[in-house]
């Protein structure tokens, strides 16, 4: 007959008509649970027993923390051989969800594949921790697939993610979630954003061209700001005016767009659907900076009028209440992934100021960006490359200053999605990573690109700042005095490395043991589980700790 697994001694309930079981306990350090179903070989009627063994996340910070990580039948991992398996009827407790049927063996381990990042819960949000271009959109896109509904919560089309399909193809995303690959997956762009029309269009459009449809799936908030090519003018003036002194804006617009939401005389999404409102209040925007910046200022408000009447009508199947679909996917029990944009470094109350973008790209942003309540959220991931980039100007105490630096450039293609300007590269920085774990919550961590590292003799991590002008006083959190932070000095730890390619390991124990005690130095120093490990650029090349 069929097996009954329970998780932990655990209790059901009823939901929304569903009999579920939870794991009734939050202490402990389970490491594996068994789970035996039984097997009925066609007509013969034969029983056979097989023993499925799960590996579960060592820190229980829900009810419900099972992260199934391998199968094994026989003993041996024959997951994959399951294509033609017998069948089986079986009722077993994955992520807190009762599983009730009888399917074959390979829908089984499907369902299994599934609940891969059950241990996240049903609303995580996943974040970048240094100055962007950690590679987010890597585990957002795995993620995503297990998620009902994936949304960004700020920032424009400065922003921008690499992600592959499971055929290689590979899509430059800009404004669109990482989830529209998930033909299942609602995305939400949400009202922290600021959009420019024909980047959503172009994209649509090139994810159509390549298989992929947005239709029915893309709503985009009613209150989110547009973006006009008005704001990448003023970008691009005020560029100008600073001289010696710039940002190092990708001049898209962003900063623009967003005075305009602060000062209040910005254009919303809805204001699209009355031409007639819109027109006026653009027409007002150009009066205001044709004062601002005069003969400098050259902007054909006509031509922008004529381009949006097609823009309107191609964009408004996509306009929606963002906030309503959201409160109300939560009430359903769905999976919500909020994908950041942008990083912690770059936050604008918490980064780098004044290099930094013009919006909350921190936990705070998540909550306001999409209007979902904090206490909604169940956990927070960062997201950090085994060494670090920036972009543009500003203070960057890491960054290696020879032909190593441009070594690690080549090595992971270190060139920006946006605008194609070269990265600067440097060493792990474990005091500002440190900072951005205290600003977010992160529950777990994810490492990625550790395999541009694989051909270094050693590697280091920056450890502690120091003043010299202070007696060589230590630093002990981020300062918010770039001047300060200009003076520090850093001191690192050298480890040895594995010049080993390891873009082709899936599983931890695999990986070389210098490359597993650079990233167990790293859970030390942070006092926080890294969870995933990035070894190249394929939604495959996860490896799951």
């Amino acid at each position: 007959g069929p097996a009954w697994v329970g998780a932990c001694g655990g209790f059901t309930r009823q939901r929304n008509g569903t009999r579920e079981w939870e794991g009734g306990t939050r202490k402990g350090k389970l490491k594996r649970l068994s789970i035996e179903s039984s097997l009925a070989r066609g007509k013969e009627g034969r029983g056979m027993r097989t023993r499925m063994r799960t590996r579960m996340g060592t820190r229980m910070r829900t009810n419900t923390v099972l992260n199934l990580c391998s199968v094994r039948r026989g003993g041996q991992p024959k997951r994959k051989d399951w294509s033609a398996g017998p069948s089986v009827e079986t009722r077993v407790v994955l992520g807190g969800r009762r599983i009730e049927a009888k399917a074959s063996a390979s829908e089984v381990a499907a369902k299994i594949e599934e609940e891969e990042f059950s241990e996240v819960g049903q609303i995580c949000a996943v974040l970048g921790t240094q100055w962007g271009d950690e590679g987010k959109g890597k585990l957002v896109d795995a993620m995503a697939q297990t998620f009902d509904v994936v949304a960004r919560a700020q920032g424009g089309a400065n922003a921008g993610h690499t992600i592959y399909s499971p055929d290689g193809t590979k899509h430059a995303l800009h404004l669109m979630p990482c989830g529209i690959l998930n033909p299942r997956a609602k995305c939400i762009i949400g009202n922290g954003c600021v959009i420019h029309l024909p980047t959503v269009l172009g994209e649509i459009g090139k994810l159509k061209e390549k298989g992929v449809s947005a239709d029915g799936r893309l709503f985009i908030s009613d209150r989110a700001h547009v973006l006009l090519d008005l704001h990448k003018e003023v970008d691009g003036l005020r560029e100008q005016e600073l001289a010696d002194k710039k940002i190092g804006t990708t001049k898209r617009g962003i900063g623009p767009c967003y005075s305009s939401k602060a000062i209040r005389n910005g254009i919303r999404v809805h204001d699209l659907l009355s031409f007639d409102v819109f027109e006026k209040k653009l027409r007002g925007l150009v009066a205001e900076n044709e004062k601002r910046f005069g003969a400098d200022f050259e902007y054909d408000v006509d031509e922008e009028l004529s381009k949006y009447e097609g823009y309107i009508a191609e964009i408004k199947p996509y306009i929606s209440d963002s906030v309503e679909i959201l409160y109300n996917e939560q009430k359903s029990k769905s999976r919500i992934l909020i994908e950041g944009a942008n990083a912690t470094m770059l936050d604008i109350d918490f980064g780098t100021y004044p290099f930094v973008t013009s919006s909350s790209t921190t936990i705070g942003g998540v909550c306001s960006g999409l209007g979902i309540a904090p206490n909604k959220v169940s956990h927070v991931v960062g997201v950090a490359k085994a060494y670090t980039t920036r972009v543009g100007a500003g203070p960057y105490p890491t960054e290696i200053h020879s032909d190593l630096g441009d070594a690690i450039r080549e090595a992971g293609g270190e060139y920006g999605t946006t605008t194609g300007r070269p990265r600067r590269c440097g060493w792990l920085d474990m005091v500002a990573l440190r900072y951005a774990c205290a600003v977010n919550g992160f529950s777990f961590m994810n490492i990625t690109k550790l395999d541009v590292l694989d051909k270094l003799p050693e590697v280091k991590i920056a450890v502690e700042y120091r003043l010299p002008s202070r007696g060589g006083e230590t630093v002990k959190y981020f300062p918010a005095d770039l001047d300060l932070l200009e003076e520090c000095e850093v001191v690192y730890e050298t480890l040895p490395g594995w010049q080993t390619d390891i873009s082709g390991i899936r599983t931890y124990e695999d990986l070389p043991q210098n490359a597993k005690r650079y990233i167990e130095r790293v859970e030390d120093l942070l006092d926080i589980p890294v969870r995933w490990i990035g070894v190249g650029p394929g939604r495959d090349a996860l490896i799951t700790k």
